[in-house]
């Protein structure tokens, strides 16, 4: 009998997800989902069935044959089980298999003809389906998944957040860009939303901190992969940690209440938050005068006739204004984006402008 996991997270805060990234042998997987559950702070348990590598020649899964291991531990632990699935078999021997929880993973959340054959592969089921965020940050793809597994009747939906990925190599394997997730919880405020750190850190020792942050946005769940020896293990080695790193890690986590029923500290909330409004109606307005001043600029240089891009004053004002940003307590990367946002715009305002004066100008 499957667990109604979503009934779970109406429950329980984290819902914590933890197992290896591939289940590599019975042995293996039955040896981390024991000393998982011994932890009592694991409630459901993970495990790579299929793995779809980035390039052949990579280890890509035992596939069916470790369902039934799945299915052993799950008998053994009495811990609900969830598993990847990116396609039609998939989905058939999962259920087969009493899978608790099927994901659909990120490389198959980009593809929207492969989410529609999971989706049609679900009709007709009361499946539990969490869909990762797309390779790329393309909220809408995220959405469409969602909407997706609405259409073939499925209710018992989630959200997972693993970061995006990206060219460069910086800090993360992949960016969080958690605005965007903090979008995905907005539009489906009643889905349960689980951070995925393994898969945003790759590496160990950010998760910790990935994990806070996570919860201090209030997200649901976290997905954490464990191995009983990641040393050793056949995909993704140095973003998983051992069952008993695992416990530590989590009781270092701070949780923190969603709400307080507190009248005063609601008092002094709503008096910062009114105080927050007023700052946001002020910097509104001054954004607009910004732009009608930026369209006066454009006014003056129709008459003059030079281009609106003056790469010289645009780096001029870089320079100054992450300089007065830091004196403001502003991040050097917040002012960047900001300063990026704030000069399209006034580009825009005046490409109209100069449009309407009769210039041949190019959009």
């Amino acid at each position: 009998m499957k667990t109604n996991v979503i009934e779970l997270f109406k429950q329980k805060r984290p819902v914590v997800i933890s197992g290896p990234c591939s289940a590599e042998s019975e042995e293996q997987l039955l040896s981390t989902a024991k000393e998982l559950a011994d932890t009592g702070k694991v409630d459901i348990l993970r495990a790579g069935i299929w793995k779809p590598r980035t390039r052949p020649g990579s280890f890509e899964g035992v596939g069916v044959e470790a369902l039934g291991w799945m299915k052993k531990a799950k008998e053994e632990t009495g811990l609900p089980i969830s598993a990847e699935v990116a396609k039609f078999s998939h989905v058939f021997d999962a259920l087969k298999h009493d899978v608790d929880v099927m994901w659909i993973g990120a490389r198959t959340t980009v593809n929207p003809f492969s989410v529609q054959e999971i989706a049609d592969a679900l009709r007709g089921t009361d499946a539990t389906v969490f869909v990762k965020n797309p390779l790329n940050p393309d909220i809408q793809l995220w959405t469409g998944a969602i909407e997706r597994l609405q259409g073939a009747g499925i209710t018992k939906i989630g959200l997972i957040h693993r970061g995006f990925a990206q060219h460069q190599k910086v800090k993360y394997r992949n960016e969080p860009k958690w605005q965007l997730a903090v979008e995905m919880k907005r539009r489906f405020p009643d889905m349960p939303m689980v951070c995925d750190p393994s898969h945003i850190c790759g590496n160990r020792d950010l998760l910790q901190a990935v994990s806070q942050k996570a919860l201090d946005l209030n997200m649901d769940g976290l997905m954490i992969e464990s191995h009983i020896n990641p040393e050793v293990a056949l995909s993704d080695k140095d973003q998983q940690v051992t069952p008993s790193v695992l416990d530590q890690l989590l009781s270092d986590l701070v949780v923190r209440s969603t709400s307080v029923e507190d009248a005063s500290f609601r008092e002094k909330l709503d008096v910062l938050r009114s105080r927050i409004d007023m700052i946001d109606e002020d910097i509104m307005k001054l954004l607009g005068d910004r732009m009608k001043t930026s369209e006066e600029i454009g006014h003056v240089k129709n008459d003059e006739g030079i281009t609106i891009l003056q790469p010289n004053r645009w780096e001029e004002i870089i320079e100054k204004s992450l300089v007065k940003g830091g004196i403001h307590g502003l991040s050097e990367k917040f002012m960047k984006a900001y300063l990026k946002i704030i000069h399209q715009e006034s580009i825009d305002h005046q490409n109209i402008v100069m449009n309407k004066a009769g210039n041949n100008v190019v959009k």
